[in-house]
């Protein structure tokens, strides 16, 4: 097998993989009651956080800044962001991660289904870029992709379920979002391969995603409620987060 085909097969192998972690733990969520569940979902939610800043400041955007200038790479990084804001701005994409939230939501569905697979071929997207240009760089961003999946798919659950679908029902919904991811991984090869000096942008842009993800998003739950001892578990599990993702690149190179 050539050095291309082992390169692919290891972008849609661990966007495959991102797709069915966040599914199965968040499926396993979707098991115990709804007094777990949002006790356990904050707790992902900062480490998810952690993943992010991570991923985004210690490895994607360090990689963009090889190959680009400071005012290209920091432009797409803007253009991730402002990309970002403006699908949330059109209910495109929208997080929920508790229960009481979801209820809410009832009516939006249907786009919640299109908006989690417009996130999941953006993190497709994110994976085989970075596996492009590093295997260990694909890794480390397909362990932040999953880590922010599952608060987010154990929320669309929760939503689905409000809404009167069974638990069969929502996962397979959440299941036909996640193929996104797939897709994504599929085009950015393809792109890649016809337009490889394509790739640091897609690195700095995906850098925007889960720097709006973790700042835009993640971070304002956090921060509902009384600052206590929960404040400080979620700083722990911010640092957690932030180690896992620099230990793994550490490890791997």
């Amino acid at each position: 097998m050539s050095d291309t085909s082992l390169v692919w097969a290891a972008a849609l192998g661990l966007s495959v993989t991102g797709s069915v972690c966040g599914l199965l733990v968040a499926g396993i969520l979707l098991l115990v009651g709804p007094e777990v569940r949002n006790r356990v979902v904050p707790s992902l939610v900062s480490y998810a956080v952690g993943t992010l800043l991570s991923a985004a400041a210690l490895g994607l955007m360090p990689q963009a800044l090889e190959t680009l200038s400071p005012q290209r790479a920091f432009a797409a990084l803007i253009g991730g962001i402002l990309t970002f804001f403006v699908l949330e701005k059109l209910v495109l994409l929208r997080h929920c991660h508790d229960d009481a939230e979801c209820k809410v939501h009832e009516s939006t569905v249907t786009l919640m289904i299109i908006g989690d697979a417009v996130h999941a071929f953006v993190d497709g997207v994110a994976i085989a870029a970075t596996t492009l240009v590093s295997v260990p760089l694909g890794i480390s961003t397909a362990l932040a992709a999953i880590a922010h999946e599952i608060p987010q798919e154990a929320g669309d659950f929760g939503i689905l379920l409000s809404a009167g679908h069974s638990r069969k029902k929502a996962l397979m919904l959440n299941a036909t979002s996640a193929l996104g991811g797939v897709a994504g991984a599929l085009a950015m090869l393809l792109l890649g391969s016809a337009m490889p000096n394509v790739a640091p942008y897609v690195l700095a842009f995906a850098a925007g995603n889960f720097l709006y993800v973790a700042m835009a998003d993640l971070i304002p739950h956090l921060h509902r409620g009384e600052t206590n001892a929960t404040s400080v578990r979620q700083v722990i599990l911010i640092a957690l987060g932030l180690l896992t993702i620099g230990l793994v690149e550490q490890l791997l190179h």
